[in-house]
């Protein structure tokens, strides 16, 4: 079989991820641009700057194309990508009307309000990003949660007028809608100057970016949960109704049309928190990690700050030694007196308790909401595939196989969300007939991580004991503490 390049873009939060690769599922050129600071100027505010979801795919696109070696012709098609739940408003043209809403912003979960007449259309990032890219009003529609008038059974625009009203919406409004594994558009020329992606090369949809990760996470059977490490913490497992009365968990459309996810209950801000604290220390750290050897801790990354960070922490006790953390560094629209919580603390804790605990905290946190999804769908879980840059720790793994109790698996691409992208060209362009068959083509295993039976018992008492009570007790008082602080800050 002559050989087939895909092209799978990952728009996210904190950087633009462009990835080419073959049909075995192996990365042949890739290309990353950082996103600029998000512009929240107060609070409930979460915007990007200028036209920053854009510019930083360009440039990662460019990063990318540079570095590929191959036949051009042999390059079928784009898979894009990006952030869900979040808003762009564009003018007739197609051009921004007013800054991308992030996920973050409190306004999302409000009645759609015009910020100017200009304002002809609204749309997802994907939508925005398919214009720029393709010239069409079009969008993929696995990509609308939250406040979007869709019907998740017929994968389409809901028929019910009332719905449109209650999101402030009109179907003018609103983009054409296609489901993953379908063309977009193709590449124009404008597009293709800028991003250097080949002019005329079609641009296939996909989904939402967690059914996208699912997808080339590998995830296809419902004994099966994946644990998705990202600026939001998710889990999921695959089911095939849409499940509208969930209490534990939501329904997602998945990225394969008229199959679905049920997601977990999540931590906002999730691996963002470990960010935090890298930066927290980072004036610390510099001066011992400047002069070391590539670490041993995880794959075969150069060493770093949270290689240091990982190796330390794994010198420290199970439960790091009393510390507990709540990771709750973002409040939920509908509960913004929540923050985080560190408990515990005592004179012989160092940068590594507390991020142990921070790994910890966000172990057991993910472990009662998948329980409690997996009870209420009456499912008996046998393994967890965990994706995302955070995988890349052993520390982190094995905490989450004890945490779990489960076999843990990671991949050999941990950034599947690319992948997922590039399966869904695989599958439009015929390369493979069925996702489940190009999943089982180019996604790849790396390693798993056996449950510790007698650490498994300890977090169990731990979580059971402490973990799952303390924000019964500090909600009330923290509520008290917003009620008071609030009005200041405003």
């Amino acid at each position: 079989m002559t050989e087939q390049y895909f092209i799978g873009i990952d728009g996210g939060t904190q950087s633009s991820k462009v990835c080419i690769f073959n049909m075995q599922g192996q990365i042949v050129s890739e290309g990353s641009q950082a996103l600029k600071p998000m512009h929240r100027p107060s609070h409930g505010i979460a915007e990007h700057p200028d036209d920053d979801l854009w510019d930083s795919l360009t440039k990662a696109s460019r990063q990318a194309m540079r570095g590929f070696t191959g036949n051009i012709h042999q390059i079928k098609g784009i898979g894009l990508c990006t952030i869900r739940c979040c808003r762009a408003e564009l003018k007739a043209d197609g051009r921004l009307a007013s800054p991308i809403l992030n996920w973050m912003d409190l306004r999302l979960a409000k009645k759609y309000q015009p910020s100017s007449a200009e304002a002809a259309y609204v749309t997802s990032s994907s939508g925005y990003i398919t214009h720029r890219l393709t010239a069409e009003f079009k969008d993929s529609s696995a990509n609308y949660e939250g406040q979007w008038p869709i019907d998740k059974d017929a994968w389409d625009w809901s028929a019910d007028q009332n719905q449109f009203e209650r999101f402030g919406l009109r179907l003018e409004q609103l983009f054409e809608l296609v489901n993953p594994g379908a063309v977009l558009g193709e590449i124009t020329q404008d597009a293709a100057t800028a991003t250097g992606f080949p002019q005329g090369l079609p641009v296939v949809a996909t989904a939402n970016d967690k059914a996208v990760e699912a997808l080339g996470a590998g995830l296809k059977e419902s004994e099966t949960a994946l644990l998705s490490l990202g600026t939001y913490i998710g889990g999921m497992v695959m089911g095939n109704s849409n499940k509208s009365n969930g209490v534990s968990f939501f329904t997602n459309m998945a990225c394969e049309p008229f199959k679905y996810l049920y997601e977990t209950g999540g931590v906002r801000f999730g691996m963002s928190t470990i960010t935090w604290l890298k930066e927290l220390f980072g004036m610390d750290l510099q001066p011992q990690y400047s002069d070391k050897q590539p670490s041993a801790v995880g794959l075969d990354r150069e060493f770093s700050a949270e290689g240091l960070l990982n190796e330390e922490a794994t010198e420290v006790s199970l439960g790091s030694d009393g510390l507990i953390t709540v990771p709750e560094w973002l409040a939920p629209t509908d509960k913004q007196f929540k923050k985080g919580v560190m408990l515990g603390f005592q004179a012989g804790h160092t940068r590594a308790h507390l991020y142990r605990s921070a790994l910890e905290g966000i172990a057991m946190t993910m472990k009662n909401h998948i329980d409690a999804c997996s009870t209420e769908l009456d499912l008996e879980l046998n393994q967890l595939i965990v994706s995302g840059g955070g995988s890349n720790s052993d520390l982190f793994m094995q905490i989450l196989a004890d945490v779990m109790g489960l076999p843990t698996m990671r991949n050999k691409i941990t950034g599947s969300a690319s992948l997922g992208s590039a399966i869904c060209v695989a599958v439009a362009v015929g390369a493979y007939p069925s996702f489940e068959q190009a999943q089982v083509a180019m996604v790849r295993v790396h390693d798993s991580f056996t449950p510790n039976e007698l650490h498994t018992e300890m977090y169990q008492q731990i979580n059971l004991q402490v973990f799952s009570k303390v924000t019964k007790q500090t909600d009330p008082l923290l509520e008290n503490l917003h009620a008071i602080i609030n009005p200041l800050i405003h």
